[in-house]
């Protein structure tokens, strides 16, 4: 019998970090600036209010459930993707059980054609906004014409107190090859690594997150970039079976494209700050295909154009880190 949270004795006060993909999270109403047309209630993917609304409760009820293996506090940051505007994060903050949870969130409106860009959601009782901004991911396609991609977002803030550092991803895609445009995704790396580098001139020990879908696994060539050249530790790295485990699946094979890198100050036990705990991926089985020929797999709110009800294509994933009092 698993004892409730509010009835152990302990004195440790665990924080989760979370990250999800929403899967086109896109609101009814045309935009003429973006590519959304099919998700509109004339479109192909025939997308009402009410099925826009049964999604957002779906993604409020798992979002708040992430990491309960471990502790039973809602994440006190989430990092997302492929969040159309500031409109559909106001209606996500506002669907039960995140409606009474005091979230907030930062979204900039990024040069992505399609118009899903990143956000980072915060609960206002356990971080402090102190600067944000879009990065500008300047990466051309193999023509010479620039790729309009995510911005990263950065995020400067305390947590609990303690200075963090924030970036939130969506690296450029793997859809015309993941060969033929890995050199995408290390120019992502690189422009991070360069941010983190002139954070560290004035912060020798900071204190550095780095989450997103990066389109990449751990083992790739731009995650090992990435994490060797801004001195990072990614927490995920054990976590990838190709045959068995991740967070998406493309091909028969699970891909880990979802990943939260920590800097080495998270492994220090100091009083007032936070260490690094465990790091895992949600995939309850509310979140799974429950039978047929996708069973096991993310649950989906789209298969094509077939409308299958569900959440998303990608688990989230985690970090659950505790604060040293």
């Amino acid at each position: 019998m698993r004892i409730p949270f509010f009835k152990k004795k302990s004195k440790k006060q665990r924080y989760t970090i979370a990250f999800y993909n929403l899967e086109n999270l896109f609101d009814p109403e045309r935009n003429k600036n973006t590519l959304d047309k099919d998700y509109t209630p004339t479109g192909l993917k025939k997308w009402t209010v009410e099925r826009y609304r049964r999604k957002l409760s779906k993604l409020a009820k798992t979002i708040t459930r992430i990491g309960d293996e471990n502790h039973s506090y809602p994440p006190v940051l989430i990092g997302v993707a492929e969040a159309e505007n500031n409109s559909v994060l106001e209606a996500l903050l506002g669907t039960d059980p995140m409606e009474d949870l005091d979230y907030d969130f930062i979204h900039f409106d990024s040069p992505d054609e399609r118009g899903i860009d990143t956000g980072l959601i915060y609960r206002k009782k356990f971080f402090k906004v102190l600067h944000a901004e879009p990065l500008a991911l300047m990466v051309n396609n193999i023509g010479g014409v620039r790729d309009t991609t995510r911005d990263i977002l950065y995020v400067k803030g305390e947590l609990n107190k303690e200075l963090v550092h924030v970036f939130v991803n969506h690296w450029p895609s793997r859809r015309d090859g993941d060969v033929v445009t890995e050199y995408k995704r290390v120019i992502a790396a690189e422009e991070i690594i360069q941010k983190i580098d002139a954070i560290k001139l004035q912060e020798q020990n900071s204190n550095i997150i780095v989450m997103g879908d990066f389109n990449d696994d751990p083992s790739s060539k731009s995650i090992q970039v990435l994490k060797e050249g801004a001195g990072l530790f990614n927490t995920m790295e054990t976590l990838h079976i190709p045959e068995s485990k991740g967070t998406s699946i493309y091909g028969g094979k699970w891909n880990l494209f979802d990943q939260v890198l920590v800097s080495s100050s998270f492994f220090n036990h100091e009083k007032n700050t936070h260490s690094f705990d465990t790091a895992g991926i949600y995939d309850h089985k509310s979140l799974k295909e429950k039978k047929g020929k996708f069973k096991g797999k993310p649950y989906r709110t789209f298969v094509a154009h077939r409308y299958m009800g569900g959440y998303s294509d990608h688990f989230p994933v985690y970090a659950v880190f505790t604060l040293n009092l």
